[in-house]
């Protein structure tokens, strides 16, 4: 009976051993925080990169037509840049006071950007990457000047 008493209370080395798992067990959801931390701060800059950049270059083209050309090619570049799924994006464009034609001189311009984070190593079994994604907007303003469009 002596020997099953010594053997109970003789801790030496767990401590170690200790160590290890608590630390494993902290570690892992530490590491994974970070990491969809950073995902959703790529994606959260870049949207709103590209609303403030689209909603400048759409204020500084000499026209409708161009401005709708050059927000794409800055839209395209964004989405590159940045790593947005190009097909989750969408762009919401608004002027006021509202017009028939939208950007029009004189217009304040508002270009509203949102997509849909989704978390890394999430499964897409059972939907839950739809169900665990984040939804990321930006918006931003820009006055268009009164001879915008003159040629």
């Amino acid at each position: 009976m002596r020997r099953w008493n010594r053997w109970v209370t003789d801790d030496e080395g767990s401590a170690a051993l200790e160590f290890i798992t608590v630390g494993l067990i902290l570690l892992v959801p530490l590491v994974y925080l970070i990491a969809a931390l950073g995902v959703i701060q790529e994606q959260t800059l870049g949207v709103e990169a590209a609303a403030r950049h689209t909603v400048r270059v759409i204020s500084l083209a000499p026209d409708a037509d161009a401005a709708v050309a050059r927000s794409e090619q800055v839209l395209a570049g964004i989405v590159e840049e940045y790593g947005l799924d190009a097909d989750a994006v969408d762009v919401s464009l608004s002027c006021v006071p509202a017009a028939s034609e939208c950007p029009t001189a004189g217009a304040t311009v508002t270009v509203t950007v949102l997509t849909c984070v989704s978390l890394p190593l999430m499964p897409s079994l059972f939907g839950l990457d739809r169900s665990t994604a984040i939804p990321v907007e930006a918006s931003a303003v820009q006055k268009i000047s009164r001879l915008w469009g003159g040629g």
